[in-house]
């Protein structure tokens, strides 16, 4: 029995060195890292915005309600600084986020595709309330230039790169009308409490790209804030996609807080 508790005391003990060894490891690896002008984070926020037109068409009268989803991201980067004062530097992320929020607006001719009863689908130009939510995932890399300001204080610019893991772009239409195939059609009306449900997930593109700009904040040694705008640059549905006839752009803005190490 002492023979027993011997080899296990011994190999606590073995095993208590090595892990030191390894974290000394690491150290000396950052700081050798930090001295050639390579310095590395990681992050944790929030996306607050919407998926939206811009401008805003004729076939939105009005925006009736919005309500932003639980977007979290989590992303980790490095930094190249060119120079010795680091002052300027190029930053590369890979981050994973969700892109969420909720709307109801009123429009007028609005091309719309809607589920029947059966399972079917009845397309043409919707006049009424629109219920959207949305709620996407994406693989997304940001390529950033960096400029610190002074020891606190840095911004950063640059395009992103997104990959949709995951996506929902669904809702119900109430209190209006269908005129199907087009404005001089037949006219199916949807009154007292009556919706109809769409679907337009499978047509959401999966590569999408946009441009990236912030401000990060070092509030303590190693703490860092953040507030990054993304703004999309292509629609997010596919080419092919003709139901909605105008563009669809994520616009978000990610505010957080990071470990530098």
């Amino acid at each position: 029995m002492k023979k027993v508790a011997f080899l296990f005391m011994t190999a606590f003990w073995g095993i208590g060195i090595l892990s030191v060894q390894a974290q000394k490891d690491r150290n000396q690896s950052i700081i050798s890292s930090y001295l050639h002008g390579w310095e590395y984070s990681v992050r944790a926020g929030f996306n607050l915005g919407g998926t939206s037109p811009l401008p805003l068409p004729q076939e939105i009268r009005s925006i009736d309600s919005y309500r932003p989803g639980v977007g979290i991201s989590i992303e980790g980067r490095t930094t190249k600084w060119f120079d010795e004062k680091k002052k300027w530097g190029l930053t590369l992320g890979i981050r994973l986020e969700n892109r969420s929020m909720e709307t109801k607006a009123m429009t007028k001719n609005y091309g719309m595709e809607i589920l029947n009863a059966d399972g079917g689908k009845l397309a043409g130009l919707w006049t009424g309330g629109v219920q959207t939510k949305v709620k996407n995932s994406y693989l997304t890399v940001p390529i950033l230039a960096n400029y610190r300001i002074n020891d606190r204080w840095s911004v950063s610019a640059g395009p992103y790169l997104s990959y949709l893991t995951d996506g929902n772009f669904s809702g119900y239409v109430y209190d209006g009308h269908l005129r199907t195939p087009d404005q001089g059609g037949s006219r199916v009306n949807f009154s007292e409490g009556n919706t109809a449900t769409y679907d337009f997930s499978d047509e959401l593109r999966h590569f999408q790209w946009g441009v990236q700009a912030g401000v990060e904040w070092r509030a303590f040694k190693h703490l860092t804030v953040h507030a990054d705008l993304n703004w999309g640059l292509n629609d997010i549905f596919n080419k092919d996609f003709d139901t909605i006839d105008f563009g669809m752009y994520s616009i978000y803005l990610n505010v957080g807080f990071g470990y530098a190490f």
